[in-house]
């Protein structure tokens, strides 16, 4: 009762926003959107389609160097584990040096590594520089989802982030044709198709990485394409709305890590990441699996789950803003993928698996902007750094045991039935787990 009463006067005292400076924000925030969204969501096509180019790349490369399902699925979720170690730290590093730089170090490194994938001669090799290509990536996601409250209230939130991480389903939309056709170039250079995949998809990290340098602003106060009165407009809007609500909002790292909802999140995030990440690394072997397609056909079939997903994306994160509503959005869209995925193992017809695989794509997908949209309902500063790269972290996590689960099951039974039958268990508990979370901010208000 304390800190409403504190609450409520400090939002007596705060000057109230006038219809020319509601204006002025709201012309920045178009701005922002126009400048920021399509720059932020090529920067993650990129970083997206390097994560997942591996799965592409095991139709030749897991052959040719004799690596088996289990070893390729734990190759494959290494990744997450140096992905997930440095996630934190990296995430505090950028609050404190600003987002142009540190972002643009996460992706001429990223892009480096991704690169280096052409040195794998064997299982060591793939898993070291799966590990490592973790470490460089790490922070990245976070760090975006970090900077887009910087810029973004709360009810554009769910939208600004959907909008961002329609990257990773376009990512998987272009993926197949492109990986597919790269794989054809076997013998240029004296390499396989496999690692003129890995060069050709890695090189543009580094340069976006530079270009990053030049046009991303730390915040709205370095924005040189805002007017100084649309800055402070911005600037005003977004520090009152860290001043309202209805519950306290945690502003240190060590509050953030005793909060329940952060490690409620956190498990949900696993759950929701399992289930993606079983799904797209093993999607090309999934559709092999259904037909004898060729590389670049199995490319192009797996382009279809992901057309689906960003549109559903979209929509579902325009719902919730509109709505306010967060956790329903989220259980729903998980149930969706569960039976999605429980349809897929059921049939053995190409058309109606690759129908169902949509199916949970949409749902799986569907998930992020209202999920992505919590943590700053009550997190801010430190502990909105912290908190959403742990919640990130942990949650990563899934894709080393989604994809490693897969893997055993598919050498042990010769299917793929029983992974997604264990990828849609994973989706069902996200979706239980999310009806747990307390009531957010903004449905507290509306209410």
């Amino acid at each position: 009762m304390p800190h409403a009463e504190h609450d409520r006067r400090v939002e007596e005292v705060r000057p109230l926003e006038t219809a020319a400076q509601s204006r002025l924000a709201d012309v920045a925030l178009s701005k922002a959107r126009r400048r920021l969204i399509p720059f932020l969501f090529v920067l993650y096509l990129v970083a997206y389609l390097d994560r997942i180019n591996v799965g592409f790349a095991s139709l030749q490369m897991n052959r040719e160097l004799g690596l088996s399902e289990s070893v390729f699925g734990l190759g494959a979720g290494l990744f997450f584990i140096g992905y997930s170690i440095f996630e934190v730290p990296s995430n505090l590093i950028l609050e404190r040096v600003g987002a142009r730089v540190w972002i643009a170090r996460i992706m001429i490194s990223w892009g480096v590594v991704a690169m280096a994938m052409v040195a794998v001669r064997g299982a060591a090799s793939f898993f070291a520089i799966r590990f490592i290509l973790g470490l460089a990536e790490a922070g990245f996601f976070p760090g975006v989802i970090l900077y887009l409250t910087f810029w973004f209230p709360a009810r554009e939130q769910a939208r600004a982030v959907a909008l961002f991480m329609t990257a990773t389903a376009l990512a998987g939309l272009i993926a197949g044709p492109v990986s597919g056709a790269l794989l054809q170039l076997h013998g240029i250079a004296g390499l396989s198709g496999w690692q003129c995949l890995f060069i050709l998809e890695g090189l543009p990290a580094v340069i976006l990485g530079i270009l990053v340098l030049f046009h991303l602003p730390d915040g709205p106060d370095n924005a040189v394409w805002l007017e100084v009165s649309e800055r402070a407009a911005l600037s005003m809007r977004l520090e009152r709305e860290r001043g309202r609500g209805t519950q306290k909002r945690q502003r240190s790292f060590r509050e953030a890590i005793s909060n329940s909802t952060v490690w409620i999140l956190s498990l949900v995030y696993f759950a929701i990441v399992f289930g993606l990440y079983g799904v797209t690394f093993w999607l090309p072997q999934i559709i092999r699996s259904l037909g004898n397609s060729s590389d670049f056909g199995i490319g192009l079939l797996s382009a279809v789950p992901f057309f689906g997903a960003a549109i559903a994306m979209v929509l579902i994160g325009r719902a919730s803003d509109l709505s306010g509503e967060r956790r329903w959005h989220l259980a729903v869209c998980a149930a969706v993928g569960a039976v999605g995925l429980i349809l897929a193992s059921m049939t053995r017809s190409p058309l109606l698996s690759l129908g169902a695989i949509s199916i949970a794509a949409a749902g799986i997908w569907g998930t992020f902007g209202p999920f992505w949209a919590m943590p700053p309902e009550f997190l801010t500063g430190t502990a909105a750094a912290g908190a959403i790269a742990l919640i990130n972290s942990i949650g990563n996590l899934g894709g080393f045991a989604g994809p490693y689960a897969v893997g055993m099951v598919k050498q042990a039974t010769h299917s793929f039935a029983g992974g997604m039958i264990m990828m849609a268990a994973s989706l069902v508990a996200a979706g239980i787990l999310a009806l747990t979370l307390p009531v957010v901010l903004r449905e507290t208000n509306q209410s």
